[in-house]
């Protein structure tokens, strides 16, 4: 039995075909992915990744991650797309709201806005802190400019000798800038694999390193991600989830749905979602082709979006997390006067009414022509979250794969960088901009 399971029910009356009776293409694809020969087959190194990883370096992040938590106050993980959506969705996947925690993690680099670097810089005037900068390049500007900037601050504070010891980079294992700088400087290092692209690092250092310093037991996440992975290695429809859910947004795609709205219940499965976003959008948004994704926190957005989704354009399909055991609950209770109308939930739990919320919302929109799919998770922790990291890492592989996209190259991200360049005066990028 999967950790996860899918529903299709919602979703299945919107195809003129079903997934089962694309087995065979499944199949074609499975090989291709499993015996590295499709587009990119040389980024397909997170496949065996919950099996394969290096436990040398696995010690290393442990024992780093203790050190950080002794000696700081606050860890300040400078990265930006896949180098900080992972990590940032897996803290907030597990965090409990509200509660202090003993070390502060904050995220620098993943934009260029002033006023958040300005601020930043004052919060960490009286707060002891290190740094984990994750670059592959180290020249990736929104990164460098943030590492840049907060190494000044760690060197003035503690000096250039002992603010070595705070800094940890995470970074290409021979070349680089940052590698150079590192190993220059002796910064403790940490590798992002060759054949692992940014937005399918979460399984290594790139996740596992700010997710350890939180505390968080990635064990279980490395176990949740290798179970996942044995679970998806037939790629029998009756028996994977993952290839399921692939086929099925591949269909609804080529029905003329362009839009899939990833859509969870918990405040928890916000920056899963962003995640995702980046995951699917940029592994499939290529050559004119691919879904939009796009994502909603709900019952929140149904006062926003809600409206559109019920009866704007038929050209969307909403993707619904569930998560079936929350940590904790609460019990309304009676009040005498019943002035809010409220009294016929006494009695009744929040996370019930949640899940009234999902079911009556599901309804209304597939009877207003939305196709839903469904994702059952049984709660929110660190063996769901590599579970389910693992599960969206190999859909995409084989949704991309379907729609004849290389699903690890990001060709167009480069144009605005070019651009940007020209406009700053950096040499060599004049001809840019006419």
């Amino acid at each position: 039995m999967s950790h996860v399971e899918l529903y299709l029910k919602d979703a299945r009356s919107f195809l003129s075909a079903q997934p089962e009776s694309f087995q065979e293409k499944i199949n074609q694809i499975h090989t291709m992915i499993h015996e590295k020969s499709g587009l990119g087959n040389e980024f397909l190194g997170w496949l065996d990744l919950p099996i394969h990883y290096d436990k040398e370096e696995y010690q290393r992040i442990l024992k780093a991650s203790q050190k950080i938590r002794k000696d700081s106050q606050v860890l300040v993980v400078i990265g930006i797309g896949g180098s900080y959506l992972g990590a940032k969705a897996g803290l907030e996947f597990l965090r409990k709201p509200f509660v202090k925690d003993s070390l502060e993690i904050i995220f620098a680099g993943h934009q260029m806005s002033s006023e958040y670097m300005a601020n930043l810089l004052d919060y960490l005037q009286d707060k002891d802190f290190s740094i984990n900068v994750i670059s592959k390049s180290g020249t990736t500007t929104e990164p460098a400019i943030a590492f840049r900037m907060l190494k000044s601050v760690l060197e003035d504070k503690y000096g250039v000798e002992q603010s070595k010891k705070r800094i940890y980079a995470t970074t290409d294992k021979a070349r680089g800038a940052l590698h150079s700088l590192s190993k220059t400087n002796g910064y403790e290092m940490f590798v992002i694999p060759d054949d692992v692209g940014g937005r399918f690092s979460v399984l290594t250092a790139v996740g596992l390193l700010p997710l350890a310093c939180q505390g968080i037991d990635v064990d279980s996440m490395m176990n949740g991600a290798k179970d996942a992975y044995h679970r998806f290695s037939n790629p029998n429809l009756k028996d994977n989830e993952a290839y399921l859910y692939a086929a099925t947004r591949a269909l609804l795609y080529e029905s003329g749905k362009k839009i899939e709205m990833m859509v969870g219940y918990e405040p928890n499965l916000l920056y899963l979602n962003e995640w995702w976003k980046q995951l699917f959008g940029e592994s499939e948004g290529k050559d004119h082709k691919g879904l939009f994704v796009a994502s909603a926190g709900f019952s929140t957005d149904l006062h926003s979006l809600g409206q559109y989704i019920q009866d704007g354009e038929r050209h969307l399909f909403e993707t619904v997390i569930q998560v079936v055991e929350p940590h904790r609950d609460v019990v309304l209770t009676k009040e005498e006067n019943d002035l809010d109308e409220l009294n016929y939930l006494s009695g009744k739990t929040l996370s019930y009414v949640n899940l009234q919320a999902l079911k009556g919302t599901m309804m209304a929109h597939v009877d207003g022509g939305v196709p839903n799919i469904l994702i059952q998770i049984p709660k929110m922790d660190s063996y769901t979250f590599g579970y389910l990291v693992y599960f969206f890492e190999i859909a995409c592989a084989m949704s991309a794969y379907w729609i004849g996209v290389n699903p690890f190259n990001q060709p167009g991200v480069e144009a605005y960088k070019k651009n940007m360049f020209a406009l700053l005066g950096k040499k060599g990028f004049e001809h840019y901009i006419k």
